[in-house]
């Protein structure tokens, strides 16, 4: 049964309610409260019963057909609604705003909150180490604006990017936003990429924040407002969040950072493994020391924005040299850093979350650390300030109980001494349970009933109970009345009894309501406290990133960089750093030496031999250097770079049907397109994924435009050995090759670098390596051989165009040329159209 087919008139009080409320959020499951659970309805149920595995059910509304129904116990909803966000759908949650015991007929409702992947506040739903952005993003034509922001945490980014879909996929992709908020006219290509491709949570809003915020007060640019506003429509109106917690808009200059796109992150390993996706054995999962959430998300940021502003990065190198040399005071610090809990996320809760005592307590066992930290910090001399909010503290300190309980309806949360209305209410109940205590034993002498007992239960309060044996007695002169005859015996209640009995039920529910209020009062102190308190976050996140990338430093061994402006690549027994810490014996260090007059090093050697190895490692000395860290060498100078293209391993595009061939030709695209002079590219066996000749002369042709237009350092790896006659007239290109050597017929891999080009791949030796059969060994060297003994493939020289001789016959070329128009290709394009022209003149 669906809503839209229930006549509305029909429907009982509380289910026209339901249906008023359900109209204004048709895109989300409607978690409707009801007493204890959350009922959904109707297509709701339907699709909650499935997707989180509850029994369906049906609730009469006035219908002679019962409405499809499922819910969940209340105080379970935190797991359902986890479950519900995380396959994908939107969560609006509906409570009863009034209490049931005080109102007379239909209890109001309302939806308090909507929950969905961007905004999720519980720190329980996220990742410590992780942001959990959502964006707004708008097309201005010449450009892409993001604007995004991490709810939980209250901090705000804005962005330009360039106007290419490509760009910003791969944008979207490495901010790892978790909701993206698009306008009806958006390019319909991007959004359905973005959700099909990517499993993006997609939402649609065309509307704008009108109204004045602190958020937008102080942005001068026009188009970085209309993102905030853009954004804030969403979160406040739809979704119904307070965001006074949102910091000042931090806006990111995609000149002054390093960039690298989703590829060259992902072949990198920056954050996660190629193979199976996961943290550990990433760079990050080797730097990440930090004792605090805060400062594995400030690490997280800074590989994400790498710096190109020197002074910046020599600042925080400054910072790792002076916990270096104060290794002493360093472990005091990380110490007291270890017991800070997430003030940032602590701080957003207390804004827009369920914060409870337990979040209370957390924020003052940190609380009482921060001195501590703003002492050492002092003394080891690094430059940054940290509140310790002792006034909140003292506040935290004199009124929570230590063990006070996570709901704040259970009483209990409210120390002695803190109120005096509250502890004359404490001393009112204590003193009444005590006189009943006392009175069970007055009673038992009085009555010579020696088991009687004083109980209590919520159907008659306090009452006396007499076994079955003893009934005959109870006197009339006790005046007790009997209230329940039960087969052991029989209950009583006695006026006495009665008027203590509301003295401390009064007590306890003035008590409850009372702590109640008393604590969101200190509450709302918090709440004050939030901006100061998140730049003390801020501040204890960049301390403990220093002391992980201190700590780091010491135990890989790794050295301070040094930069010039020379384009100089200098490096001394640099190592992939990774690799290295869970292979120290056996890794083989390699330096690399590219000076000014050196563009491209072409490398050549076996398979497993480490030439992809040795490029990632340079990338990461380079990422590592411009987020401020010392790096993986003995010996580092470096210039500073604007990118970093990566085309390595095979990266089949499964999801949208293309080859690895295709997939290896727009990454290279990519590359030469956007590339600079300032820019890194690694190009890893460019040209394999085609027929050897196609791939040789694509490989030959990309690496002559690359040295020759862009020269930019590249590194490029390749079993084609005929490429490397091109040093002999490209003097900017320099051969190296990675070493190997047969000892009685078997390979043995060196991984040193060394000057010049390998003399042959090995790729049999290899194969016998993999376990491949003796006679298969046997007959691929008796080929191989054969094919030694033939003339070898002539150099690489500088190619004449080619000149086609059309005829009249010739229409299929004739007509496929008159569609080209040379001067819009990019040199990849060229190359594929003339790979299709040699495939049309095949045929023909």
């Amino acid at each position: 049964m669906k809503r839209s087919d229930v006549d509305y008139n029909e429907l009982s009080p509380m289910m026209k309610q339901y249906m008023d409320i359900k109209k204004d959020h048709e895109d989300e499951l409607l978690f409707y409260r009801i007493g204890d659970f959350y009922e959904l309805f109707f297509e709701d149920a339907l699709e909650g019963s499935h997707a989180l595995e509850l029994t369906l059910t049906g609730k009469n509304a006035g219908l002679k057909e019962r409405v499809p129904m499922c819910g969940v116990p209340h105080h379970a909803s935190k797991a359902y609604i986890e479950k519900a966000v995380n396959l994908g759908y939107k969560v609006a949650v509906c409570e009863q705003v009034e209490d049931p015991r005080f109102t007379k007929g239909m209890v109001k409702r309302e939806v308090i909150n909507v929950v969905s992947k961007g905004t999720l506040v519980d720190l329980d739903f996220l990742s410590a180490y992780d942001f959990n952005f959502i964006g707004s993003i708008l097309d201005l034509e010449y450009a892409y604006l993001i604007t995004y922001a991490d709810i939980s945490t209250g901090n705000v980014y804005s962005e330009l990017t360039t106007h290419d879909k490509n760009t910003l996929i791969s944008r979207i992709l490495n901010l790892n936003l978790k909701e993206v908020i698009l306008t009806n006219t958006f390019d319909l290509e991007i959004l359905n990429t973005l959700k099909n491709n990517y499993n993006l949570s997609i939402s649609i809003s065309d509307k704008f924040y009108e109204e004045r915020t602190k958020l937008t007060d102080n942005i001068t640019d026009d188009r970085v407002r209309d993102g905030v506003n853009h954004l804030l429509y969403y979160l406040i109106v739809r979704e119904l969040k307070d965001i006074t917690h949102l910091s000042n808009v931090v806006i990111i200059d995609n000149n002054a950072r390093l960039r690298m796109d989703v590829h060259s992150v992902r072949n990198l390993e920056i954050f996660e493994t190629l193979r199976l996706k996961e943290r550990q054995y990433s760079l990050i999962w080797l730097i990440d020391k930090c004792k605090t959430s805060m400062g594995s998300r400030t690490l997280k940021s800074w590989l994400m924005n790498p710096l190109r502003n020197e002074k910046m990065i020599n600042d925080r190198l400054d910072s790792i040299d002076k916990l270096n040399n104060e290794f002493i005071k360093r472990s005091e610090l990380t110490k007291h850093l270890y017991e800070i809990y997430d003030l940032e996320r602590l701080c957003g809760k207390a804004i827009c979350g369920s914060f409870n005592a337990r979040d209370a307590l957390q924020i003052k066992k940190s609380l009482e650390h921060l001195p501590y930290v703003k002492t050492l910090v002092s003394e080891i001399g690094l430059n940054i300030d940290i509140n310790t909010h002792e006034e909140l503290y003292k506040l935290l300190e004199s009124s929570i109980y230590e063990d006070a309980p996570i709901t704040l309806k259970d009483g209990y949360l409210i120390k002695e001494g803190y109120n005096k209305e509250l502890d004359e209410l404490k001393e009112i109940r204590s003193g009444g349970k005590s006189f009943i205590a006392g009175m069970e034993q007055e009673l038992k002498e009085q009555s010579g009933i020696s088991n009687l007992k004083v109980g209590y239960n919520k159907v008659f309060g306090y009452y006396i109970e007499v076994s079955k044996g003893n009934a005959s007695k109870v006197k009339e002169e006790f005046g007790w009345i009997r209230k329940q005859t039960l087969t052991t015996g029989e209950r009583y209640i006695s006026p006495l009894l009665k008027e203590k009995e509301a003295l401390v039920l009064n007590a306890e529910e003035r008590i409850i309501d009372l702590e109640y209020n008393l604590f969101m009062e200190v509450k709302e102190a918090i709440k004050k406290e939030v901006p100061l308190m998140q730049k003390t976050a801020s501040g204890i996140g960049v301390i403990d990133a220093l002391a992980s990338l201190s700590i780091v430093s010491e135990e890989q061994k790794f050295v301070r960089p040094v930069f010039n402006n020379k384009h100089v690549i200098d490096i001394k027994d640099g190592f992939h750093p990774v690799i290295n810490a869970l292979n120290e014996k056996n890794y083989v260090k390699n330096g690399c030496m590219m000076d000014e007059n050196t563009t491209t090093l072409l490398i050549t050697g076996p398979n497993m031999s480490g030439k992809s190895t040795y490029m990632r490692q340079l990338a990461i000395i380079i990422i590592l250097a411009q987020i401020g860290s010392f790096v993986p060498a003995s010996y580092a100078n470096l210039p500073l770079f604007d990118a970093i293209y990566t085309r390595i391993g095979a990266s089949d595009d499964l999801v949208s049907g293309e080859s690895t061939f295709m997939v290896e030709m727009k990454e290279a695209n990519n590359a030469i397109t956007n590339a600079t002079e300032d820019s890194l590219i690694l190009f890893d066996e460019l040209g394999r994924g085609t027929a050897t000749f196609d791939g040789m002369s694509l490989a030959a042709a990309i690496l002559k435009y690359a040295t020759k237009h862009i020269k930019c350092k590249t590194l490029f790896s390749t079993h084609y050995h005929e490429l490397t006659s091109l040093e002999e007239t490209i003097p900017s290109i320099r051969n190296i090759h990675v070493s190997a050597e047969e000892d009685d017929g078997k390979l043995v891999f060196l991984h040193k670098i060394k000057e010049g080009a390998a003399d042959k791949s090995y790729g049999v030796h290899v194969a016998a390596l993999a376990g491949m059969p003796e006679e298969i060994i046997d007959e691929a060297n008796l080929i191989l051989s054969k094919y030694e003994n033939k003339e070898s493939v002539p150099k690489i020289e500088h190619a004449e165009q080619i000149t086609f001789n059309l005829t009249e016959e010739k229409n299929e070329l004739k007509e496929y040329l008159k569609d080209i128009d040379p001067l819009k290709l990019t040199p990849i394009e060229a190359l594929i159209k003339l790979n299709e022209l040699k495939e049309i003149s095949k045929k023909s």
